[in-house]
């Protein structure tokens, strides 16, 4: 698994940017009250890396919402379950996603919380693939840019496999991404 996966950035390229990304977060909101809403599975370890750096009065919130199912590298109909939310209205929220693809995750998730009557709701991507949004949306926090590439590794995954690398890799086109 390991030996086969290209690396696109490595396990301490990733920890020196979550510390920047921390303390850009930690400026913005400067102590007011964050809740982080992290769309599950993906971001489970970028969530879990960027809460203990953050010093802030902090909640955390769950979502489940995917494109892409089983062996899949092709996006296709979102889903949501958003049964794990608790009450947003007046918070400030934090929208945290492993990647920034298409953007229809992301814009959606980003207009459901805000209708939920959010103080504020912002977003954080550990990465944003080049060349393939089909609606427009920056993220307001971003740690790498990426080429155009079905990638793995640190919460991301092919079939369900190679969250737990501890970097960001490509795999070969023999793995079934086309």
């Amino acid at each position: 698994m390991k030996e086969s996966t290209e690396i696109l950035i490595s396990e301490q390229t990733i920890k020196s940017r979550i510390d920047e990304l921390a303390k850009e977060i930690m400026n913005d909101y400067r102590g007011n009250p964050l809740t982080v809403v992290a769309i599950l599975t993906g971001s489970l370890v970028f969530l879990a890396d960027l809460i203990r750096r953050l010093e802030l009065p902090l909640r955390i919130a769950l979502v489940q919402a995917s494109s892409y199912r089983g062996k899949t590298t092709v996006p296709g109909t979102l889903h949501v379950q958003a049964d794990l939310l608790p009450d947003l209205r007046d918070r400030h929220i934090l929208i945290l996603d492993d990647i920034l693809d298409t953007g229809r995750t992301l814009s959606h998730m980003k207009e459901e919380i805000s209708e939920q009557g959010a103080s504020s709701v912002r977003t954080a991507v550990l990465l944003r693939k080049k060349g393939r949004q089909v609606i427009p949306m920056e993220p307001d926090y971003c740690g790498f840019e990426i080429p155009d590439h079905f990638v793995v590794g640190y919460g991301l995954d092919y079939n369900d496999e190679y969250r737990n690398l501890p970097f960001i890799g490509i795999l070969p086109e023999s793995s079934g991404q086309g």
